[in-house]
């Protein structure tokens, strides 16, 4: 038996629309993870980007579980002296709820090149309104 390899990986990639309104953040984010590797397709390779375009909508209303809105921190460091941040889960919501969403796919993808082409294809807006209605995405 011979092992599948995909043609062209990057030819008629599927765009997926999530709207995050009121679900859990480990949750949703599994599934974004999951579409953006490929890993819901029978055409799997761990080593090839088979992955689809992955629009999340109302980031801004993401569930977090118990007192994670005051306990979870996230942290940022700028290189520079003094330039450690750490925020609670509440402010990042506040100022950027759409990095939210970003961190939590970004810690369940493997940390190599191949991630970081995963993660161009993920699009997050606090919002409902999305740009991306010509491209005809379809719910996850």
């Amino acid at each position: 038996m011979k092992t599948f390899f995909p043609k062209d990986p990057g030819t008629g990639r599927r765009w997926l629309l999530v709207d995050a309104a009121d679900q859990p953040l480990g949750r949703i984010a599994v599934k974004i993870s999951n579409a953006l590797r490929g890993k819901d397709l029978p055409t799997y390779t761990p080593w090839v980007d088979t992955g689809a375009f992955v629009v999340v909508v109302n980031a801004a209303k993401v569930k977090l579980s118990g007192r994670k809105d005051e306990q979870k921190t996230y942290e940022r460091y700028s290189g520079w002296r003094g330039g450690h941040k750490i925020l609670p889960a509440a402010v990042v919501r506040a100022t950027h709820p759409e990095r939210m969403v970003v961190e939590a796919v970004k810690g369940m993808l493997p940390g190599n090149k191949l991630a970081r082409q995963m993660m161009r294809r993920l699009l997050v807006y606090p919002g409902a309104s999305h740009p991306h209605a010509a491209q005809k995405p379809a719910a996850l």
